[in-house]
């Protein structure tokens, strides 16, 4: 039985496989929500002079979001947040812990900045902080005496600090599923009693567990792989690699630039094909950018070592054509390219 079980599990993680895709950088504009469970730390209560230290019993927490990605692994949002913890007494410097409690559930306004860490193609974890206000609403806060009992709202400054990870799915480009963890603080919060008093609750520390989803609109489908060319052109090419999001020459860059560029020159009647790459880390309205600037630097230093201008035809492809196949959102260091072509 323990034998079939594992061989279960296998088979349903192999075929779930398929349904995660490649990560890619988040580029424009995004939706959010996530839904879970908040969990509160001790907090104190003050009230007509007495005070008690309250717990929370375990909550709800939900959150709904609205950002921008910058397509570097930079993100900001706008979040609205949940969350609700029924409170019980814990120790009363003068009554019993029964007789102190209520209910405060939270609803915060945050601005949010957080950054991508693309360390792996399935997984996209990710950290961020964020500011913003707490409006905490009050239900049957009381301590021993009955005028104690205060309902109100009230808001105060909050914070938080986010860990997660995105999980993209293949069947819709820009759709991930996300797991999070959540610290936030609301400071102090005083409420008006009805009858004159009033009741203060200390800083309220939350850390929430949530499972979410979060859309990108303008994401790209996965790369579809130019199909190689079934005659090789003729003539004798030369390959110029760049760094990440560079279109400067390295030293080693100019060494075979200037073999390409003897090559030239010492066969008659030469056109010179120079073109543009970029891997697919970027959006396709940046990849192509990048690679026509790959593509002029390359010209620019033949010229520089004696080809002339008019022999040179320049063509920037963007990601369209990768000499390493890879998904969307991958940095490969041989797709960061510029082709010279001599025919």
């Amino acid at each position: 039985m323990t034998k079939l079980r594992t061989t279960l599990l296998a088979a349903t993680f192999l075929a779930a496989l398929p349904l995660v895709a490649q990560a890619q950088p988040v580029s424009g504009l995004y939706i959010g929500a996530g839904a879970g469970v908040n969990l509160q730390q001790t907090q104190s209560f003050y009230g007509d002079g007495e005070n008690a230290t309250l717990k929370a019993r375990t909550g709800f927490v939900g959150v709904l979001s609205a950002g921008w990605g910058f397509g570097n692994g930079l993100r900001a949002e706008a979040e609205f947040g949940y969350r609700a913890n029924r409170l019980v007494g814990k120790t009363s410097t003068i009554h019993s812990a029964s007789d102190w409690g209520g209910r405060v559930d939270t609803l915060t306004g945050m601005l949010n900045v957080l950054f991508d860490l693309h360390i792996s193609s399935f997984i996209v974890p990710y950290v961020g902080a964020g500011v913003g206000y707490g409006l905490r609403a009050a239900s049957n806060l009381h301590g021993y005496h009955n005028s104690d009992r205060t309902s109100g709202t009230e808001g105060s400054f909050a914070y938080q600090g986010i860990a997660g990870a995105a999980f993209p799915i293949s069947g819709v480009p820009g759709l991930a599923l996300t797991v999070e963890y959540r610290y936030m603080g609301v400071l102090p919060t005083t409420f008006s009693g009805a009858e004159g008093g009033s009741v203060k609750l200390g800083n309220a520390h939350n850390h929430s567990a949530l499972l979410g989803i979060r859309y990108a609109f303008n994401a790209a489908p996965a790369a579809v792989m130019a199909a190689p060319a079934a005659v090789a052109p003729a003539g004798k090419s030369f390959l110029v690699f760049f760094d990440w999001d560079k279109s400067t020459l390295t030293d080693r860059a100019r060494g075979i630039i200037k073999e390409a560029a003897m090559t030239s020159k010492s066969t008659a009647h030469t056109v010179v094909e120079v073109k543009g790459y970029a891997d697919t880390s970027g959006n396709p309205s940046y990849n192509q950018g990048i690679s026509m600037r790959r593509a002029q630097t390359v010209a620019a230093e033949l010229v520089r070592n004696g080809v002339a201008k008019g022999a040179i035809a320049i063509k920037a492809f963007g990601d369209t054509v990768l000499l390493v196949p890879t998904g969307p959102g991958v940095r490969e260091p041989q797709n960061r390219r510029v082709e010279i072509i001599i025919r």
